[in-house]
């Protein structure tokens, strides 16, 4: 995980630690919105993992959408 990642995941790791067991399970989502930002920070590093987590996050309210929805895969060109 690149450091700004790191730093991007303390406040989702605080909310999962804190407030999630308070909160409950009502994520519309599989996996939920914080696993899916942890994920992406871990995948796509600060820039684009935080960018899909905002999204991911911002999708996330009474008339979005729901299911299975994962964190896409890296495009590494380099394996051309």
């Amino acid at each position: 995980m690149t450091p700004l990642a790191f730093i991007l995941a303390l406040p989702v790791r605080a909310y999962r630690l804190v407030f999630s067991p308070w909160v409950g399970f009502n994520c519309r989502y599989q996996p939920t919105c914080s696993a899916y930002a942890l994920d992406a920070l871990q995948e796509h590093g600060g820039l684009k993992g935080g960018w899909l987590a905002a999204k991911r996050i911002g999708r996330c309210h009474p008339w979005g959408s729901d299911g299975y929805d994962p964190v896409p895969k890296r495009n590494d060109t380099q394996d051309h």
